[in-house]
């Protein structure tokens, strides 16, 4: 059957995939490095020289092709206007394979079970299954092979301390890359601020005040995620109790029964008792979306990504009325907002692995990530997020509140829990239990001890 993108009008007319993917990287390269109206030609000059000055061999690979495996992602949408660079410059070949995230989701474990040498290189959305199971190839080798990699070009420091710590395993070993960056922000209604005369909340307890103030008939003073569901209240709730001083996992037992954790907590689910939605306890993360986007809610706090929506005029009716936060604090401890990266990493099985290694270097190197910040990722770079390229995409204030809490996140709390081999387990327990607290079927206390003695059955 004939799969033509040109013949499905994926792309303008009189365009076909390679057309449209050269223009779009003319565009891409024009937009990060402020040199507008630059044709294909220069722009390909143009974006090679800053890869050239890497003493990296380029080509010592040039011939081979290689699949990348991913899913339909805004990770995925912004490199692949770039994948012609990276065959220029090293002469290897790269296949995009995407899949839906279901299909992704449910595929990859049993072609990587199988021991299939493909796709060489993926995105990983599970890092503890994949390291785990011995999926994942560990990298420390591809690290210290200067024909492969330049250390003093790539920059490490450049990349957010928490995108830098994530692919650690605890064996001290990295089995991935992190590719992407985002971060628990604080977002404000600013009409509603402003009409009711309140300052944007710099603790929780301003936050509470706040919220309650703003709470009406046609407006929830504050929403949040509570579904009982293990990926809903628990991430959001997370920088609650890393802004404590409480953590879920230590040393290899839950202590979600701690003082800190108790009074985090309770917060979170007074704030949704006094001054959330209606039926907050089936909300996940869309719903906490389009609340705040339809003008339904005064404060959220969720994915700092969310700033990409709530700037679209086609998309919310908050567009130019959202202030973007940094996360509140707590007592004297200091704000430690939640966190999260997406992984790529090399198939333990490929044969063809240095040029897998060759692609992850490419895109998140400082140009790499020039580029697709250009195309509106988040990435892993301080250097990306502070373009003016991005920021005119992702939004000034919104990039600005967002690297503020990158900066502020806490990799290691939060990987004793999300990357637990029993993270899925652990997450149930806890997000049942943040449900009872904000639906007011348990206090704090008795949800939160209840949780830890399941937990650390479980363990």
């Amino acid at each position: 059957m004939d799969r033509s993108n040109k013949k499905m009008g994926l792309y303008p007319k009189g365009m076909d995939r390679r057309t449209f993917l050269k223009t779009s990287t003319a565009a891409s390269v024009a937009l990060a490095f402020g040199l507008p109206g630059m044709s294909w030609a220069d722009a390909h000059d143009h974006m090679l020289s800053k890869f050239l000055t890497a003493d990296v061999d380029w080509k010592a690979h040039a011939g081979e092709t290689i699949v990348l495996g991913a899913m339909e992602h805004p990770w995925t949408q912004s490199i692949a206007p770039v994948l012609p660079l990276f065959e220029k410059l090293t002469g290897i070949k790269v296949k995009l394979q995407k899949q839906s995230e279901t299909e992704y989701v449910g595929e990859m474990p049993v072609k990587l079970g199988a021991g299939s040498p493909e796709p060489d290189v993926m995105m990983v959305h599970a890092l503890g299954q994949f390291i785990s199971s011995g999926w994942l190839e560990p990298l420390e080798e591809y690290y210290s092979n200067r024909a492969l990699f330049d250390a003093g070009w790539y920059d490490a420091d450049d990349i957010f301390s928490m995108a830098n710590e994530f692919p650690v395993w605890s064996d001290k070993v990295r089995y991935s890359m992190a590719v992407t960056a985002e971060a628990q922000t604080m977002f404000c209604n600013t009409k509603a601020f402003e009409k009711a005369g309140l300052a944007i909340p710099k603790t929780y307890d301003q936050v509470y005040e706040a919220a309650t103030k703003l709470k009406s008939n046609q407006m929830a003073g504050i929403v949040l995620r509570s579904k009982s569901d293990g990926t809903a209240g628990t991430w959001p709730c997370g920088g609650f109790l890393f802004s404590y001083g409480g953590e879920v996992i230590k040393d290899g037992r839950c202590v979600l029964d701690s003082d800190q954790a108790i009074a985090a907590i309770d917060m979170y689910g007074r704030l949704l008792k006094d001054a959330g939605p209606l039926g907050v306890g089936n909300y996940h993360w869309y719903e906490v979306l389009n609340d705040f986007s339809a003008g339904a809610a005064a404060i959220a706090m969720d994915s700092s990504n969310f700033a990409t929506d709530f700037q679209n005029p086609e998309k919310s009716l908050v567009h130019g009325s959202t202030t973007y936060a940094a996360m509140p604090t707590h007592g004297n401890h200091s704000a430690k907002a939640n966190i999260w990266t997406w992984q790529a990493g090399i198939n333990r099985h490929s044969k063809k692995k240095q040029a897998a290694f060759l692609l992850l270097t490419f895109l998140n190197s400082k140009p790499g990530c020039a580029l697709t910040s250009a195309n509106g990722l988040a990435t892993i770079r301080n250097s990306a997020w502070d373009s003016k390229a991005f920021k005119d995409r992702f939004g000034a204030d919104a990039a600005q509140a967002a690297l503020a809490n990158l900066n502020s996140g806490d990799a290691e709390v939060f990987k004793a829990c999300w990357f637990h081999p029993k993270a899925a387990q652990i997450l149930d327990a806890w997000g049942i239990a943040i449900n009872e607290v904000a639906t007011g079927a348990k206090t704090s206390k008795a949800a939160m001890t209840t949780a830890t003695n399941k937990i650390n059955d479980i363990l």
